[in-house]
């Protein structure tokens, strides 16, 4: 029987508490955030789980309530990574988390590099895997694309390619934490082109495509992402001497954000307005609804009326198998929005995000990781891969792969 600590009670550590309140072999959930309201009430709706208010700003505070967990789940904002890192190298226990940070060095590359190379001979020491990217993107797509290198001998370019196709009556551009998703679309993107990391410029070098399920031609566009660093890391032992990777993005919240972004007002710079210092960033963030998370509010979203309920998650590698040139592209199929809130009463972006870390957090829990140290969502080891996705064909998630020639 395993013990579980969740920090953070919003959109994504809610969803993953609520599935591992599930699991026979889950003997306690912590979960924690500074909001005690929101602590005790996620707690009084699940069987297995205690509420306890922490600080993350204070790493004895996270310390005091990881004490005797085999699994910390790290669902906090991104500023507090290091402090939970700490916090499990403390107490000697295993570490998931949605997404890379900075908070290790304020070049993102190199916080991530810091935690390859850094932590990981850290967890080594204490025989302890801490695990990266775990959420949708990054993660869930991360296992889709290493599954799609069982298809190549040798891989030349991937696309990571997301649309975000639910769009309400209400003004709502992200389901998720609106400051980190503005703060992705404030920044310039990630690319891995001609084997070199390098930047390139937020919403441009457009793609189009029209998949079979779509009824329009879709646009995507570059965004800043994890998923190429982290496949730059990896190129030639996970992904047969990757020489390129982009992640493209498509939706209301890329809608939104482009003509602020193209105005100058989503910099973080402060400027001089009337005689008042303000960071136009924090000026648009202020106006922003939060990201739905309660299952009144959901409904209530819902009742108004959806303009759509739709979206895409594609992975396209481009390589070789015996010789020819083929693409492998990979759908992943999941429930939209009405569906996911009928089937767990949540988003579907919190449905996805959620269960996507959920089913890294039940691999946990059946003690199926037999790597130590740091290693992202994208290094899994082929029957790894297997295990995942079998495990999310009972969450009605899956994957639809086809080979096209070239």
């Amino acid at each position: 029987m395993k013990k579980v600590l969740v920090l953070g009670v919003g959109a994504q550590g809610s969803a993953a508490a609520k599935r591992l309140d599930l699991e026979e072999n889950v003997s306690e959930i912590i979960v924690a955030d500074r909001d005690p309201e929101a602590v005790n009430t996620l707690a009084k709706s699940l069987k297995k789980a205690k509420g306890v208010t922490i600080d993350a700003s204070d790493l004895n505070s996270i310390v005091k309530a990881a004490e005797g967990v085999d699994l910390i789940v790290n669902g906090l904002p991104l500023e507090w990574t290091k402090n939970v890192l700490d916090a499990a190298l403390t107490v000697k226990s295993n570490y998931q988390d949605y997404a890379a940070t900075v908070s290790l060095h304020e070049d993102w590359v190199e916080s991530i590099r810091i935690q390859y190379d850094v932590y990981g001979p850290k967890f080594e020491a204490i025989n302890r895997l801490a695990i990266i990217g775990t959420g949708s993107a990054p993660g869930l797509m991360c296992v889709a694309t290493r599954d799609a290198m069982r298809y190549l001998d040798t891989c030349d370019t991937i696309y990571n390619i997301v649309w975000e196709g639910v769009l309400t009556k209400r003004f709502l551009p992200f389901w998720w934490s609106p400051v980190t998703a503005l703060h992705d679309m404030s920044e310039m993107a990630y690319a891995f082109i001609d084997g070199k990391l390098v930047r390139t410029e937020a919403f441009e070098l457009p793609i189009k495509r029209k998949y079979d399920y779509l009824d329009e031609e879709i646009t995507f566009v570059e965004h800043c992402h994890d998923e190429p660093i982290h496949y730059s890391f990896n190129a030639e032992k996970f992904f047969k001497g990757l020489k390129n990777a982009y992640f493209k993005y498509a939706g209301p919240g890329i809608d939104f954000a482009k003509p602020l972004y193209k105005a100058g007002l989503l910099s973080h710079e402060k400027e001089k307005v009337k005689d008042v210092m303000v960071a136009p960033f924090d000026v648009v963030y202020n106006h922003l609804p939060p990201a739905p998370k309660f299952k009144e509010e959901i409904k209530e979203i819902i009742d108004e009326g959806l303009l759509s309920d739709s979206g895409c998650m594609v992975i396209e590698a481009y390589g070789k198998k015996d010789g020819k040139d083929i693409l492998v592209e990979t759908h992943v199929n999941a429930p939209g929005l009405v569906e996911s809130y009928e089937m767990a009463g949540i988003s579907a972006e919190m449905y996805l995000t959620g269960q996507g870390g959920f089913l890294f957090s039940k691999m946990f829990l059946n003690d199926q990781f037999d790597q130590v140290g740091v290693i992202s969502s994208d290094m899994l080891t082929m029957e790894q891969v297997d295990i995942y996705f079998n495990y999310a064909k009972e969450l009605k998630i899956t994957l639809d792969t086809k080979i096209k020639k070239l």
